[in-house]
Formats: C-alpha cells, structure tokens, sequence
C-alpha cells in the first residue's frame, strides 16, 4: 500500500503559479508511472502530465508549455510546476502512481486525496 498526499493548492490570480506536490508514503521506485489528474465541477477526470520510471513525459495539449512534472525518486516525490495559469485551470488536482505492465495495463495504482486550484481575480 501507498499513500499519497498532495500539497500546494490554493487561490492564484490568472498569470501565477502554483507548485503542486505529492509525497508517496514509501520508494515510489517500483512504480512505473506517476502524474496529475484534474477534474473540475461537472467535469470528467482528465490527465494533466504523467511521467514514467524511465523519464518519458506525457502531458496534455493543454499543460504542455505551461506546466513540468518532475519526479525525485530519493524524495518519494511528483511535483508538478503550473505556470502562466488560466481560470479553466480550476480544478481538483489529483496524484496517481500506477504499475503498469509491458503493454501498458495497469496492474494497480493509487490515488491522493487532491489538491484545490482555483484560479481566478
């Protein structure tokens, strides 16, 4: 089992930055993927960057530019740095950590308790 718990929401005007991050309960090495979701009011989840064990970086077309997810092994740790952010930003933001197989199906994963970001004047 693993706990996550992430930090660094908050309120942020539209142009700010926000650094979210997640800290694993234990070595997150023997996980093959780590990223953040969102999911706004009335909205379904949707990835916003994801990173593999390997350093390979998936992100959507809307983060990609404006924020970076990084991973620290030695920490137990995902951040993800959100800049230039714009009120459809406003979301919960949610980490997941994933095993995944050779072909991409995910033996298991977890989930945070996520992270507030409201973005507005």
């Amino acid at each position: 089992q693993v706990q996550l718990v992430e930090s660094g929401g908050g309120l942020v005007q539209p142009g700010g930055s926000l650094r979210l991050s997640c800290a694993a309960s234990r070595s997150i090495v023997n996980l093959n993927a780590m990223g953040w979701y969102r999911q706004a009011p009335g909205k379904q989840r949707e990835l916003v960057a994801r990173i593999t064990s390997g350093g390979i970086i998936n992100a959507a077309d809307s983060a990609k530019g404006r924020f970076t997810i990084s991973r620290d092994n030695a920490k137990n740790t995902v951040y993800l740095q959100m800049n230039s952010l714009k009120p459809e930003d406003t979301a919960v933001y949610s980490c997941n950590a994933a095993r995944v197989d050779t072909i991409g199906n995910i033996l298991y994963e977890y989930w945070g308790q996520g992270t507030q970001v409201t973005v507005s004047s």
